[in-house]
């Protein structure tokens, strides 16, 4: 039966960044970076995003891919073991943990001391037609990490969703785009009363009820029109946008330890304030599988910092 000190499942900044400290502390972690987890590739959301502008110590910018590859490069050079498989099946109820490899549910588990959960979240969508031919072309699911692409810049852009990260994105989306006009399924925001009143106050944003998205329709190259209906009269038009956002909300990847580690209403893991600790001694989480709220490369790389230098403590106090 294999067994490992540290295991690290997931392969985006957090999972990276555990990894290149634990290596550099000579723990020599395994991880699994996945084998189209979650149906991304490895390396995470991020090797779906086209430019990267906001990640520090790149000021010409780089594409999500070209970070990901640094980042393995560097984990590896420091001595992390990359398996290119996914992990179907994890126990944690007694130690050494353990954990099946996606196809090896059946085979003799791999024990490890530890683990760091860096799976991630993808953001939801709702695969229109034409979505998978302008996606990061004109459709993206992160404003914060995207609206600044020139693609963007002095165009009608659309957001879909009501809630109050809705809200965040079409207000942020104004710094950039001519206009930005919120797609709301219901006849109402389902966003507090203050983000509410921000949106009806902006001029550059314009309130669109009653309305789904059927299509997203473009030159083959780049988006440049929606397919809306109002649903409660059923009339159907074009809204002419270079730019549609999703603010419908992410799925953690949490499936695989689902009722054995605390998570919050949301899915998302909890973790211990100020830690990467999770309600089970010897797991920690860190990336956007814990954080709901800000999902930014960078973000994810301070937690994946943060696992390590927990994890190797607690390793330290195991050995004791």
């Amino acid at each position: 039966m294999a067994h490992n000190k540290v295991t690290i499942i997931g392969s985006g900044p957090a999972g990276h960044t555990a990894a290149i400290y634990l290596a550099r502390a000579e723990i020599k972690p395994i991880m699994y970076e996945g084998m189209l987890a979650n149906g991304i590739a490895a390396g995470g959301q991020l090797t779906t995003t086209t430019e990267i502008e906001n990640f520090p110590g790149f000021p010409q910018g780089l594409t999500g891919s070209e970070l990901m590859d640094r980042m393995r490069e560097q984990s590896v050079k420091f001595g992390t073991e990359i398996l290119t498989e996914t992990i179907a099946k994890v126990d944690l109820s007694s130690k050494p943990f353990k954990i099946w490899p996606e196809f090896c549910e059946d085979e003799p588990p791999i024990t490890t001391d530890a683990i760091v959960l860096a799976t991630g979240a993808s953001a939801k969508r709702l695969h229109l037609p034409g979505e998978e031919t302008y996606w990061q072309q004109g459709i993206s699911a992160c404003a914060v990490c995207d609206g600044a692409v020139p693609i963007f810049r002095n165009k009608p852009l659309a957001v879909i969703g009501g809630g109050d990260s809705a809200c965040e994105e079409a207000q942020f989306l104004t710094k950039y785009g001519s206009k930005v006009y919120m797609i709301v399924r219901k006849d109402y925001l389902r966003a507090s009363t203050i983000m509410q009143r921000r949106v009806e106050q902006n001029e550059k944003i314009e309130l669109v009820f009653n309305t789904v998205t059927l299509e997203a329709k473009g030159d083959g190259k780049l988006l440049n029109a929606l397919r809306i209906k109002n649903v409660k009269t059923n009339e159907e038009s074009d809204l002419a946008v270079n730019g549609l956002f999703y603010a419908i909300g992410h799925t953690p990847a949490t499936d695989i330890v689902k009722g054995q580690v605390d998570t919050n209403e949301a899915g998302y893991i909890k973790t211990v304030p100020g830690s990467a600790m999770t309600s089970v001694p010897g797991v920690f989480a860190a990336g956007d599988v814990q954080d709901a709220r800000y999902r930014q490369a960078i973000t994810s790389a301070g937690s994946g910092c943060m696992a390590a230098l927990d994890c190797e403590r607690y390793l330290t106090e195991l050995e004791g």
